[in-house]
């Protein structure tokens, strides 16, 4: 397996030129030399790769998936071991996501999934800014979290916004909200608009409609 950092050495560049290259921090590029790469975004898989004259395959194991493949189950399954996790019609900045108003339909959901001492809430996901990994009116699972431990697909709301379902990153100074649809381009909030944010959730499960 490539050694990354003896890469980056062998080619003369500084971290920072790199995460230049790569559209991300010095910080960011230190963890992928740590190893911490199994959970890089697929757009950036392919800059790391020209940044440092190589193939993807050259540093990433064939059984690395990226963060964004959120696995997708059909409706309906056996309700064996299941409970009803609300459905919420919108989730918009200062609601109750549970306030009964919010609630269209209960779905029936495998409570293996579900985190004890969190609330939970299914969403159905609008437009095409996520396609082709989330399918307009694909059903995703969030738990109520205010804090990501990783980047990852969360629910969020910005300013009025209802919630949004974007791949989020979380930096120092910097938060990313990303589409998979190439056509929607990334938006980034920088020191005081990182307030602008509020973290919802991330999504733990997709289901899709048939």
């Amino acid at each position: 397996m490539l050694n990354l950092k003896e890469r980056r050495i062998e080619l003369g560049l500084t971290m920072l030129e790199v995460a230049k290259l790569v559209g991300v921090s010095e910080a960011t590029i230190s963890r992928y030399e740590s190893g911490n790469i199994k959970n890089m975004r697929r757009d950036r898989i392919e800059k790391y790769a020209k940044a440092l004259q190589v193939q993807p395959s050259d540093f990433l194991d064939i059984n690395d998936t990226p963060q964004n493949d959120t696995p997708i189950k059909k409706i309906p399954y056996s309700e064996a071991n299941c409970v009803r996790v609300p459905l919420i019609g919108r989730v918009a900045a200062g609601y109750n996501c549970h306030a009964e108003e919010n609630i269209s339909e209960y779905i029936m959901t495998d409570s293996d999934i579900l985190k004890d001492g969190y609330q939970h809430f299914w969403l159905e996901v609008k437009g095409d800014s996520m396609e082709p990994e989330l399918h307009e009116k694909d059903l995703v699972l969030v738990r109520e979290q205010e804090v990501l431990d990783k980047e990852c697909y969360a629910v969020v709301n910005v300013d009025a916004e209802d919630g949004l379902v974007k791949l989020v990153d979380i930096e120092n100074t910097r938060i990313t909200l990303s589409s998979v649809n190439p056509y929607y381009p990334p938006r980034v909030f920088e020191f005081e608009e990182m307030n602008r944010v509020k973290i919802i959730g991330p999504v733990i499960e997709v289901k899709r409609r048939f």
